[in-house]
């Protein structure tokens, strides 16, 4: 594993998770954005994976729509096979190759007002 030269204290690891958390519980319903993009909100834009282990291992994300996290081109989560019919009913359509369609569905805090 790379040794980020950005490594988090206990305290900005907390402030990093309070962060993923909140933005999760931001992302609008038919919208999806991605690990790495939640991460460069927080702040920390090379922690993608650090994301996906916050929204694991969080109790408090069982209350958030962490379906709605995909990874950069559009993949559910391995082994979730649920994510993809939550995002279905959501409106979220799928392209051939089984990706969420990114274009259409996309969401970006600092330009969808919605």
């Amino acid at each position: 594993m790379k040794d980020y030269p950005d490594k988090m204290t206990p305290e900005q690891a907390r402030k990093f998770g309070e962060d993923v958390l909140n933005i999760v519980g931001q992302i609008p319903n038919g919208r999806v954005t991605t690990y790495g993009h939640i991460a460069a909100l927080a702040g920390w834009p090379c922690h993608a994976r650090m994301v996906g282990r916050t929204l694991r291992y969080s109790p408090e994300a069982v209350d958030l729509p962490c379906h709605r996290v995909v990874n950069q081109v559009g993949r559910t989560a391995p082994g979730w096979s649920r994510q993809r019919t939550l995002l279905e009913e959501e409106g979220v359509r799928f392209k051939a190759n089984g990706h969420v369609d990114m274009q259409k569905h996309l969401w970006d805090p600092e330009i969808n007002e919605e």
